[in-house]
Order: structure tokens, then sequence, then C-alpha cells
């Protein structure tokens, strides 16, 4: 099972949006490292906030049976919690250049 952390859509650097969760609600910017050196670096930065506070990394990924591109998701702030929450970013059926940030709870 998945759960909606919340919605971004794509930009010209990435992706805009917002964290919806129930201790935090917040508007996000999902922006690709123009600084990655090295394949273990993130290839986007995520940022949070009207300080545009760093909580996280995402990495581009392809899915193992469709072969997709994906972006898997970190999120470690101590707003969110006392834990990293991963999750990835998924297409919006039907809404071009949508996403929602779904965490996997298994």
């Amino acid at each position: 099972m998945a759960n909606a952390l919340g919605y971004v859509s794509e930009t010209d650097t990435g992706f805009e949006g917002a964290l919806a969760m129930m201790n935090l609600n917040a508007a996000i910017r999902i922006e690709r490292n123009g600084e990655k050196a090295a394949d273990g670096q993130p290839d986007y930065r995520i940022f949070a906030g009207e300080a545009s506070t760093e909580i996280g990394g995402g990495w581009t990924r392809k899915a193992k049976s469709s072969g997709r591109e994906y972006v898997s998701l970190t999120l470690a702030d101590p707003q969110i919690g006392p834990r990293k929450i991963y999750a990835n970013l998924a297409p919006v059926k039907g809404k071009k250049g949508r996403h929602v940030i779904l965490w996997n709870t298994n």
C-alpha cells in the first residue's frame, strides 16, 4: 500500500508542489542537481518552505518490470520526524506533467 505525501508539477528545472503530511504542510522544489560529480550523489535536491531548506535528495532509477524511469526520493528533516522517509515520484494518470509523491508503507 502506498500513501500520497503530496503532489508536484514538472518545471524547467525539476518539479514544484507541496508536501501535505499530518505534521507538515510545505511548498517544495525538487531541482536537478547541476553540481553532481559522482554516481552516489543525488540527481535532484529537495528544498522546502520559504527559506528553501534542503530536506532530501532524489535519484533517477529504472523500474525492473517496465523499464520506465522514475525518481526515488529520500526526505529527512526534524519537522518530518526522527526517521528518513523513502518515496517515489509517480505520474498522475490523465494529468500531463503532474506527479504524486508516494510513500511506500510496506
